[in-house]
């Protein structure tokens, strides 16, 4: 009914029936619930789960003990062959994630790897998810790669280098990997394990920026099964990968455009389907593979597309025709440019208010682009992460000046324009308290101050960890801070974020309260849905499928799954061999 101190809250307290006091959090900080708009849950749980870690940071770990950084590529090399050597099954492949080329000066290749493992299939993701590098071995699974694809680099006699760089050339690798990460088991393991680290770190939302990037189809149950637990303390709003899910509609946007449409209808207050669309306009800033203007990068090299000019508009267009929300990969200067000479062609063509057009990243700027922004009504959500982790190094890349104004704040405050901070989980910690430290401080690893004059205040950046998140999600409507009519998300904290002299990254966490449930900082639930499900990667997935369905396409679904199972029985022998089959007819049962 209302928000306020006991004295202000009399009028009410006066003509109720019961007044019931609850002093459970009288000794702590009650924040708005913290805000994380763009994470990828499953695939950077997939990356800090079930992959091994060379990553050149720590990487924390919501179980144990923070996983010590690498320092050198001999470090990275050492880790690798340790894992080959303790690896079980002799042609099953070995990948681990984290490599970051930057910091370690320059990229892997085949010829490095095959000094690791020559008969073990071999493969490392970078830190970015954005690049992959393999062995020989490797190369031999992925099969002949087809010249002229942006990123998939060969060497002068024509022979892959086993480099793929970007997330269009890498599709060949991760391909391998889909039914080992995606079969329900591991990936409820990977999803778990991002929930938990953003739970302990005070968050109560998150932004799944790029839902369907494996596959639509897998993707779509696991998300629903995952966020119908009834202690799962975490909301997550789904942004759609279009581009990916338009590859099952032979390019066609109407079906797509439909489906989104569809989604909507079938939120809960855990899994929120809102309108949201994902694009991609250059690729990664850790990676340097974003597209940068003059002088571009110091060394020479150039970035990547991925959808450049007309492209990028052609490919927007009928979601923005739609009214659709669009969030936009984003992350070099002249990367941003071509976002924005995007935007003004749909506005121009179709305009619109409100629309929430959103720069994902927003990586390196300048002045008159976010003027320009401005003026195109778009908002920004930026990685903060960038300065802290990547402005020291990325000196010699870029020169100071760029390097250390990377994810601008100020600037974009002082225009008005609506400002969020985000970790991209897996490229940063989901750790919000940090977050508001980076963005009061902005130190580098040495503890130098880059670009002083885009540090924020503390309540600037607390708002946008709370209801600036929320706006840029299109939900500000019920969550991102303390008011009548919005949904009982807290962040339950040791002391005031606010006050001065108050060392933001040490404030204790007790925990979060999300829809008027408590739940304390080490939450113990588990994944219940999963303990149903048959074995095997298809017959799990179509089980979740039929689970997941209704009406005709439930019907469609577990007959396939009737099917699979016989098939599994005919040709895997497998340990149901012998038992008695259920009917199409009894998968339908309320039980399944």
């Amino acid at each position: 009914l209302s928000v306020g101190t006991e004295e202000t809250l009399a009028p009410y307290m006066d003509t109720a029936r019961t007044v019931v006091v609850d002093r459970t959090f009288a000794d702590k900080i009650l924040v708005p619930g913290f805000i994380d708009p763009h994470q990828h849950p499953l695939v950077g749980g997939i990356a800090m789960a079930l992959c091994s870690n060379v990553a050149f940071y720590d990487t924390p770990n919501p179980y144990g003990e923070t996983i010590k950084g690498l320092k050198s590529k001999h470090a990275v090399k050492e880790r690798l062959a340790e894992l080959v050597r303790a690896s079980e099954t002799a042609d099953e492949p070995v990948l681990a994630w984290g490599f970051d080329s930057v910091a370690l000066g320059g990229h892997l290749d085949a010829k490095l790897l095959d000094e690791i493992s020559t008969d073990r299939p071999l493969a490392v993701w970078d830190c970015s998810l954005h690049f992959v590098y393999v062995n020989q071995a490797m190369l031999r699974k992925v099969g002949k790669l087809k010249p002229g694809v942006p990123g998939i680099m060969f060497d002068e006699d024509g022979r892959p280098t086993g480099q793929f760089l970007g997330v269009r050339a890498l599709q060949p690798v991760m391909a391998l990997f889909r039914q080992r990460f995606v079969a329900p088991a591991s990936a409820f393991k990977a999803m778990k394990h991002v929930t938990d680290l953003s739970h302990q770190n005070g968050i109560t939302t998150v932004g799944e920026m790029m839902l369907g990037g494996m596959s639509m189809m897998l993707e779509e149950p696991l998300y629903r099964e995952f966020y119908s637990e009834p202690d799962v303390p975490m909301r997550c709003v789904c942004a759609v990968d279009v581009k990916k899910v338009q590859l099952s509609t032979f390019g066609r946007s109407a079906p797509v455009v439909q489906y989104v449409k569809d989604l909507v209808r079938t939120s809960t207050d855990r899994l929120i389907f809102n309108g949201k669309v994902k694009f991609f306009s250059d690729d990664a800033f850790v990676g340097l593979g974003m597209q940068m203007k003059q002088p571009g990068y110091l060394d020479g090299h150039s970035g990547i597309w991925i959808n450049e000019g007309p492209a990028l508009t052609k490919l927007m267009w009928p979601y923005w025709k739609a009214g659709l929300t669009l969030h936009v990969h984003s992350n070099g200067d002249a990367g941003n440019e071509n976002t924005l000479a995007a935007l003004a062609e749909l506005q121009r063509r179709h305009p619109r208010f409100d629309h929430r057009f959103t720069f994902e990243h927003y990586g390196v700027s300048t002045q008159a682009i976010s003027q320009r922004v401005k003026a195109l009504g778009a908002h920004c959500s930026v990685n903060i992460h960038y300065p802290h982790l990547r402005g020291e190094i990325n000196e010699r890349h870029l020169g100071t000046d760029r390097a250390h104004l990377a994810s601008r704040l100020r600037s974009l405050v002082d225009l008005g324009i609506p400002t969020a901070v985000h970790t991209d989980v897996p490229v940063a910690p989901p750790e919000p308290l940090s977050e508001m430290w980076i963005a009061t401080e902005r130190r580098g690893q040495s503890g130098k101050v880059l670009a002083p004059e885009e540090r924020v205040t503390r309540y600037q950046a607390l708002k946008m960890v709370t209801v600036d998140a929320a706006h840029i999600l299109g939900m500000d409507h019920l969550i991102g801070s303390i008011e009548a009519g919005k949904l009982a998300d807290f962040t339950v904290l040791d002391a005031d974020p606010l006050a001065p002299g108050e060392d933001l990254r040490s404030i204790g966490i007790w925990g979060t309260v999300v829809g008027g449930e408590a739940y304390p900082r080490q939450h113990e639930w588990a994944v219940t849905g999963a303990a149903g499900l048959p074995e095997g990667f298809l017959p799990s997935i179509l089980a979740l499928k039929v689970r997941w369905s209704s009406g005709l396409k439930r019907m469609c679904f577990a007959f396939a799954l009737y099917c699979v199972r016989r098939l599994y029985r005919f040709f895997k022998n497998d340990r149901d061999a012998g038992k008695p089959q259920r009917s199409a007819a009894a998968l339908l049962t309320p039980e399944n």
